[in-house]
């Protein structure tokens, strides 16, 4: 009965709150909800990204055709991703300008670069979307929920101002709320802030491992740009 009774104060501070500290602490769920739904999908989204580079590279080391392997990746009906993508764009174009005449073999590799780049800053442009916005509540939050807890105790001493002898127990709502609305702040704020860091750090690692695919695979086509078929 007594754990009733604290979630039942808990709820009545909220009830009882002032409109500004309510709408404070309604913006902070607000942000915290948000804050969540993007750190699963962006979890999933970079998890997949990560499991997909390792399958791609184990087929591409495999020794197999890359001719093969990029029919077969231009047949899937299912748009490609990734270190993937890095791939089919660099081995299209890498293709289309070997069938022009007389090509020279470092405008050829310029292209092919050229076009593995663009699909490397799509990759990170989509692995980044909506980190912007962790950032964001996990910066702001903690303030938003400082300007609840000023407005809560100026609301609970201005209460003070007409009555001649002040108690504890007429304060106590006004600072309950306030330290309710810094909790909230700090409850939006903090896993923001990890999952902004983590997921980061997370994407520049898949970057670094972007560039050195690139490297690698610059490389296999540097040998075989004067010949007559790619393997």
């Amino acid at each position: 009965m007594s754990g009733f009774h604290v979630d039942l104060s808990f709820f009545q501070v909220l009830a009882d709150a002032s409109i500004v500290v309510q709408a404070v602490m309604l913006v902070l769920a607000s942000a915290s909800i948000t804050s969540w739904a993007i750190i699963l999908k962006k979890r999933r989204v970079i998890g997949a990204t990560r499991a997909a580079a390792q399958s791609f590279e184990t087929a591409f080391w495999s020794g197999g055709d890359l001719a093969a392997l990029y029919r077969k990746i231009e047949s899937s009906r299912t748009p490609t991703s990734g270190m993937e993508s890095i791939f089919e764009f660099g081995f299209r174009e890498f293709t289309r300008l070997r069938k022009q005449p007389a090509i020279d073999p470092a405008q050829l590799m310029e292209g092919a670069r050229r076009a593995m780049k663009v699909a490397q800053l799509r990759e990170i442009d989509r692995l980044e979307h909506r980190l912007e916005m962790l950032a964001t509540i996990g910066s702001i939050s903690p303030y938003v929920g400082l300007f609840g807890t000023v407005w809560g105790i100026m609301h609970a001493f201005h209460g003070l101002s007409t009555v001649q002898q002040a108690t504890l127990q007429m304060v106590a709502p006004g600072i309950s709320e306030a330290l309710i609305a810094t909790a909230i702040g700090l409850f939006a704020a903090i896993p923001a802030v990890v999952a902004f860091n983590r997921f980061s750090d997370q994407v520049s690692r898949l970057e670094l491992r972007f560039d050195t695919f690139m490297e690698e695979f610059s490389t296999i086509l540097q040998r075989h740009a004067a010949a007559g078929r790619v393997s």
